[in-house]
């Protein structure tokens, strides 16, 4: 009879700071595999303290804290399958980023990452100290290599384990969402495996911390790369994967393959999980926002009430005099279709209000954007208002091209708590709409159908803070601008690189100008959701002073 080994992957969702509830999470699954006759249960890095830590990964007492929860998992955890888990072990100045390996009531081994990341929203060489690489761990007959997350894009780690005796690779991962990162993982694991003939196991993370939202679809591969397993993206589950011994060494045995989602999907279940667990884990269950009857709202809507409920979302009308009739019967039409809440709070008399108290400091001036901009600013007050009395926090509602630009009121319109769509250029605003209105999945709280109205998809977009007022009247054409965003920002391109595409250099330049002067509101904007490489926070950290420009020809 040959050879067996069960080894149970746990892709679960902690919550960064909750030691003893992450903890919980661990004792659960531990249960359910030992249930299950596996050997081991396996969790992703640093699945006891949750990620990324940032700075509190460096709090002595936080350090001390783990490891005391540490203890406490391994000695409740003593009778039944090992356990491997990834969390920070104390290194002196800085921690290593550790992976526990607890049998019999104790840790038992210890792995180091070697490969510290430092780019996009990585800054792990300011928090940790890098390890050495080290052998395989023994977990009762096999012999497992685990090289943590980064360890695994490089062939050197994976190379010394297969050479030191590693049967097989477990790889656990704390790695984030973008657009086509799924695609990456699974080429760079073929190689790996390919290169030293080991089956691997990808165990990753799932969940939402602060903008970024780990996405799971863990999954194993056999020599040659042969997918054995791939587990959901975006949802927990505890699978448990057979490995045999036989001629050729150790292989997993076939088992079920979960469906992935395009990128539409993806990109939209993103920003619905990042919204749920930055309001379930800040402690917050109810929000409210500003429904104009423009898309941008209508999209976030849909968006909280997939996320929360329709229940549990508030939507604000706040018309002036310059509103007009068609916003006011669109913002309705949302609010009746998603099935929220919608509240009219007229801001025309605090306007004039305003207006009258500073006519004598502005007296021999025209009335422009400032005049403009206080009507924005009302609304925040207003929404700010109503978060504050209810408790439900407030969702900003601008996209990326709007926040690349600053075609946005600080302190108005930008007031909020989180932004569901600040890392989607508003061309893919349109269509993700488009795409909401013809999918429907389990995840979705709210109807399914054509929730946001076609009227609203397909008017022309404005602010409606003067008359007939439209955004082209200051920008280009969405689809010609986020062109020039997507290669400005997300490709770091030149001004010359943007021209030969065939735009004019004076509008080319404009742009980025206003791209370089807004990064003072970015700076104070607030958190949403990542979906590509080049978000605004951690991926692209510019100075807020800067006086360079691209005058290249």
């Amino acid at each position: 009879m040959a050879e067996r080994f069960r080894l149970s992957l746990a892709q679960s969702n902690p919550t960064v700071g909750d030691l003893t509830g992450n903890a919980a999470l661990a004792r659960k699954a531990w249960a359910e595999a030992k249930a299950a006759g596996a050997d081991m249960v396996a969790f992703p890095e640093m699945f006891l303290t949750g990620y990324q830590l940032q700075d509190l990964v460096k709090k002595p007492a936080f350090a001390m804290d783990v490891q005391r929860v540490l203890a406490q998992l391994a000695e409740a955890c003593a009778d039944g399958p090992a356990i491997g888990i990834g969390g920070p072990l104390p290194g002196g100045a800085k921690p290593f980023n550790a992976y526990f390996v607890l049998q019999g009531g104790k840790v038992t081994a210890q792995v180091l990452k070697h490969h510290l990341p430092n780019y996009n929203v990585f800054d792990e060489k300011r928090y940790y100290h890098a390890g050495d690489p080290s052998g395989p761990v023994r977990v009762g007959p096999l012999r497992i290599g685990i090289p943590i997350c980064e360890d695994a894009w490089f062939e050197d780690v994976t190379e010394t384990l297969a050479e030191t005796g590693a049967e097989i690779l477990l790889v656990p991962n704390g790695s984030p969402y973008h657009r086509g990162k799924m695609d990456m993982r699974q080429a760079i694991m073929v190689s790996r495996v390919i290169e030293t003939g080991l089956p691997l196991v990808y165990l990753n993370l799932i969940g939402g911390q602060d903008d970024q939202v780990f996405d799971g679809g863990s999954f194993v591969l056999n020599p040659h790369g042969v997918l054995t397993h791939q587990m959901p993206a975006f949802d927990a589950a505890l699978v448990h994967v057979d490995f045999e011994k036989g001629p050729d060494g150790w292989q997993a045995v076939p088992g079920a393959k979960a469906a992935l989602p395009d990128t539409w999907e993806a990109d939209y279940r993103v920003m619905v999980e990042a919204l749920r667990d930055y309001m379930g884990k800040t402690g917050f269950r109810q929000v409210v926002l500003g429904l104009s009857g423009g898309i941008d709202s209508a999209l976030v809507a849909a968006i909280a009430a997939d996320a929360l409920g329709p229940e549990n979302v508030r939507c604000v009308m706040l018309p002036s005099r310059f509103t007009s009739e068609v916003s006011l019967e669109d913002a309705a039409d949302v609010a009746r279709r998603l099935g929220t809440r919608l509240d009219t709070v007229p801001i025309g008399a605090a306007h004039e209000a305003v207006l009258d108290t500073l006519g004598p400091i502005f007296a021999g001036t025209e009335p422009g954007i400032t005049e403009e901009n206080i009507q924005s600013r009302l609304r925040g007050v207003m929404l700010m208002a109503l978060s504050n009395k209810f408790g439900e926090m407030l969702l900003t509602t601008g996209n990326k091209s709007e926040v690349a630009v600053g075609y946005a009121t600080i302190y108005g319109d930008m007031a909020g708590g989180y932004n569901p769509i600040k890392d989607l250029y508003k061309t893919r605003v349109f269509e993700t709409c488009r795409w909401r209105n013809t999918h429907h999945f389990d995840w979705m709280k709210a109807p399914e159908g054509e929730v946001i109205p076609p009227r609203v998809i397909d008017k022309p977009p404005t602010a409606e803070l003067r008359e007939d007022q439209k955004d082209e009247d200051s920008l280009p054409p969405y689809a010609d601008l986020d062109v020039m965003l997507e290669m400005l920002i997300d490709k770091e391109a030149s001004v010359a690189d943007v021209v030969a595409m065939g735009y004019d250099r004076a509008t080319v330049k404009k742009i980025e100008h206003l791209i370089y002067i807004s990064e003072y509101k970015r700076f104070q904007s607030a958190p949403g959701a990542r979906l590509t490489e080049r978000a605004f926070w951690l991926d692209r950290r510019y100075p807020i002073v800067n006086r360079w420009r691209d005058d290249t020809e």
